[in-house]
């Protein structure tokens, strides 16, 4: 059971084309495999794009998906990474309540995050977050006694080392 809640990274370099993203998730759908993020980019070449896709699951399983990626043909290069080995980020922007009163507390919860804060308005803030998913959670964990008013996550994106 300790295989089923690791989570898998696999980066796919794929041919940037529509359609790609169709097949490829839909060999995760067929999988029964839920994908818990998702990211797709344009690489330095524009005819190939790199997916980041994080998933939860069995190994055998996931390695059974992986093959099966690597045979069909917009995947260039398919594997997944070891999270110890790679360089892990997400983009967090959120949008929380601040009274002018927890104003001063807000700017030292970000400088303690080396978070930015890129909107202000009366009764709000929307503060700007890049960083390892553990970090943009606890940041989120620490922001919740200020009323959550919505956040946006851009999905984990990685690079190997």
């Amino acid at each position: 059971m300790e295989n089923a809640q690791k989570t898998h990274i696999i980066t796919a370099v794929v041919t940037n084309e529509s359609g790609v993203l169709t097949r490829i998730s839909g060999l995760f759908a067929r999988r029964c495999f839920n994908i818990d993020s998702l990211a797709v980019c344009a690489t330095e070449n524009p005819k190939l794009s790199r997916m980041t896709i994080a998933v939860h699951g069995d190994e055998s399983a996931l390695r059974q998906i992986i093959l099966q990626l690597g045979k069909l043909p917009d995947c260039i290069v398919t594997h997944e990474l070891d999270g110890n080995d790679a360089v892990l980020r997400e983009l967090l922007i959120i949008k929380i309540n601040v009274p002018s009163a927890a104003r001063t507390q807000i700017e030292t919860v970000c400088r303690t995050y080396d978070a930015r804060i890129i909107d202000l308005s009366p009764d709000s803030a929307i503060l700007e977050l890049t960083g390892k998913p553990n970090k943009l959670n606890g940041f989120i964990d620490v922001l919740k006694e200020y009323g959550i008013i919505e956040l946006s996550r851009t999905g984990l994106i990685a690079l190997e080392r």
